[in-house]
């Protein structure tokens, strides 16, 4: 097997793991990160040497975007949970917190947030993966850990004005 197969093979947890954090879909997780690798199989071509994990990030990410896109176009169905109780305590309130700050974020500081905090990507690759200026990166963080910071806190998420 090639060095470029073992390294595609290797970073197939992190995929799953970021897929899954993405996606908060098992399914959809897994057929996001078999496409992923089918189109990286396909491209070898086209790697032409550097972090091949930022290079995978980049196309589950792109992937991921053309998935919200289609799915934008479908009617949205969201179905009511058990678990959705306002007065829910105990230990597991607190992930089901973080869990629906974090599906309150917009898709890029979201993403962001999730390659620096749960794949371990510097902000420069970050940047390279998002394909933006690293700047860009950096406020994308502080806003997505400002919006987190504020729903955890009680205050309710501010409207935006639209022109």
């Amino acid at each position: 097997m090639s060095t470029f197969r073992q390294d595609v093979e290797a970073a197939i947890p992190a995929l799953r793991r970021y897929a899954r954090a993405l996606t908060r879909d098992a399914d959809a997780a897994d057929d996001l990160v078999q496409d992923t690798l089918v189109r990286a199989l396909r491209s070898e071509h086209l790697f032409h040497g550097g972090a091949i994990r930022s290079w995978l990030y980049t196309i589950l990410t792109n992937l991921n975007r053309n998935r919200l896109r289609s799915l934008a176009r479908r009617p949205t169905l969201i179905p009511i949970e058990d678990d959705d109780a306002p007065d829910a305590a105990g230990p597991e309130a607190g992930g089901r917190d973080i869990e629906r700050a974090l599906g309150l974020l917009v898709e890029e500081p979201r993403t962001a947030l999730l390659l620096v905090v749960l794949e371990g990507l510097a902000y420069r690759e970050v940047a390279e993966v998002q394909g933006v200026p690293i700047g860009t990166v950096m406020s994308r963080l502080a806003r997505a850990r400002a919006q987190i910071r504020s729903y955890l806190d009680g205050e309710r998420p501010a409207l935006r004005r639209i022109k």
